[in-house]
C-alpha cells in the first residue's frame, strides 16, 4: 500500500507464518510503499508527537525503524525489559506502563510550542529540543500535518481551490506538489478513491 508521510513515531507488532515480529517505526518524511504480508495480523500503536523512547534518539527512527529482537505472542523486549504483547483493546494499558517506567519520555516543551504558547528560551533552543524530541524541525512537521489534512479534505470530497483556500497553499501547483512528496497521490486521485490501498485515515 502508498505509505504516507507521517510525524509520529509508533509500536508495531504482527504475526506472519506463525512467527511474531515486533518494530519500532519512526517518523517519514516523504510517502514510499508499505509491503502488506498475506495472512498476516496486526496491532499498531502511534504516539503523540514530542513523546520519544528513552533508548533510541528520535533522529535514528526517522525514515526507517528498529526491529526489536527476541519477540514472542506473548511477550517483546524493549529498553532492557520484556513487555506483555498487547492487542487492540489493551494498548492503552501498555503505553501507561511505559510511561510509568520512563521508557516512553516527554518534553514538554514540544507540547506547549505545538499548543502556541510562548516559550520562555531561544528560538534556537526551541528548535533544537523540538528536533531532539521529534526528529523533525517544526516547518517539516507543519508541511506534513498540512498535505496529510489536505488529503482528507480531498478525499471527503473537497475542491482541489478550495483545500488551497483553507490551508493557505499558494496554488493548485504548490498543493499538487505537496500531495506528490508527502502522499503519493493526486487530488482527483484523493477525490475518487482511486490508487489503491492507503495508509492514511480519511474519516476525520
Amino acid at each position: 500500500m502508498t505509505s504516507v508521510a507521517c510525524v509520529r513515531w509508533g509500536l508495531v507488532f504482527w504475526v506472519q507464518d506463525g512467527r511474531a515480529y515486533t518494530s519500532v517505526t519512526g517518523p517519514e518524511t516523504r510517502t514510499g510503499t508499505a509491503p502488506v504480508p498475506e495472512d498476516a495480523t496486526f496491532v499498531g500503536i502511534d504516539f503523540a508527537i514530542g513523546t520519544s523512547l528513552r533508548a533510541m534518539p528520535a533522529a535514528m527512527l526517522v525514515d526507517g525503524g528498529v526491529e526489536l529482537p527476541d519477540s514472542t505472542r506473548r511477550t517483546f523486549r524493549l529498553d532492557g525489559s520484556r513487555w506483555e504483547t498487547p492487542g487492540p483493546d489493551d494498548a492503552e494499558a501498555l503505553v501507561e506502563r511505559l510511561v510509568r517506567a520512563g521508557i516512553v519520555v516527554r518534553d514538554p516543551l514540544v507540547a506547549q510550542v505545538l499548543r502556541g504558547t510562548p516559550a520562555d528560551v531561544s528560538g534556537r533552543t526551541v528548535e533544537r529540543r523540538f528536533r531532539a524530541a521529534t526528529g523533525l524541525t517544526r516547518g517539516a512537521v507543519r508541511q506534513i500535518e498540512r498535505a496529510r489534512t489536505a488529503a482528507g479534505l480531498l478525499a471527503a470530497g473537497a475542491a482541489a481551490d478550495t483545500v488551497v483556500a483553507k490551508l493557505g497553499y499558494f496554488d493548485e501547483p504548490h498543493l499538487a506538489r505537496a500531495l506528490r512528496t508527502y502522499v503519493g497521490r493526486t487530488a482527483g486521485q484523493l477525490r475518487d478513491g482511486a490508487g489503491g490501498a492507503i495508509a492514511l485515515d480519511v474519516s476525520a
